[in-house]
C-alpha cells in the first residue's frame, strides 16, 4: 500500500454534494454544489468529472472516503451506499468520516465542533461523550461552538482525515443516526392478499 494514497471523498449529508481528491497527501481538487434534492443523481456524475479533470481513473484510487453524518437521513444513505458499492467494486476500503471528525480537522484549538440540525438545533459531540442533539442556545453553554459553512471545504477535511485511517479500515463505513428519523410508518392498513 502506498504511504501518499490517492482518496476520493464526498459527502451528502446536507442541502449539497461535495467532493474532493486527495493526491500525495495534498488536496488537487474539490467542489459542492448546493441542493435540497437530486444528490443520488448528482453524485456519480461529480465524482467522474473530479476524477477526469485530474487525470485521474477510478483504478488510481487506493480508498473512498465517505462524510457518515450526523445529517440528513437521506442524503447519508446516498452516500454511504455509495462509498461502500465503490469500495466493494474497486477493491479498496471504504473511510467513513464523521461530520464530527471532519469539522475537527479545520475548527480552531478550543472550539467544539458542532453541525447545525433543523429547528434551530445542533448536533454536538462533547469530549468523551456520545453525539447529542440539543437547542442552539443549550449547546452555546459547553463552550465556543465551530461550524463548517462550506461544503467543499468539509469534504477536504473528510479527505485529510480518511489519510490517516485508510490503512487500519476494519469494517465498512455506516451512518451515525444521532436522532431518530421525521417519518413516521404508514397508518394505513396494508392490502389483504388474496390466495389465487
Amino acid at each position: 500500500m502506498p504511504s501518499e494514497p490517492t482518496i476520493l471523498a464526498f459527502d451528502t449529508s446536507a442541502a449539497h454534494c461535495a467532493a474532493a481528491l486527495l493526491r500525495e497527501g495534498k488536496i488537487i481538487a474539490s467542489h459542492a454544489e448546493a441542493m435540497t434534492r437530486g444528490q443520488a443523481e448528482r453524485l456519480m456524475p461529480l465524482l467522474e468529472e473530479i476524477l477526469t479533470r485530474n487525470n485521474c481513473t477510478w483504478r488510481h484510487l487506493d480508498a473512498i472516503a465517505v462524510g457518515i453524518g450526523p445529517g440528513n437521513f437521506t442524503g447519508i444513505r446516498i452516500s454511504v451506499s455509495a462509498a461502500r458499492g465503490l469500495a466493494l467494486g474497486l477493491g479498496v476500503p471504504a473511510v467513513g468520516v464523521s461530520g464530527f471528525d471532519a469539522v475537527a480537522e479545520i475548527a480552531p484549538d478550543g472550539h467544539l465542533p458542532a453541525i447545525a440540525a433543523p429547528r434551530d438545533q445542533v448536533y454536538v459531540q462533547p469530549k468523551g461523550r456520545a453525539p447529542y442533539l440539543t437547542l442552539r442556545h443549550a449547546a452555546d453553554d459547553i463552550g465556543p461552538l465551530y461550524f463548517c459553512e462550506d461544503p467543499e471545504q468539509q469534504a477536504r477535511a473528510i479527505a485529510q482525515v480518511a489519510a490517516g485511517r485508510w490503512t487500519t479500515v476494519q469494517a465498512p463505513p455506516a451512518p451515525l443516526y444521532v436522532r431518530p428519523a421525521d417519518a413516521a410508518p404508514s397508518s394505513d392498513v396494508p392490502p389483504v392478499l388474496l390466495d389465487e
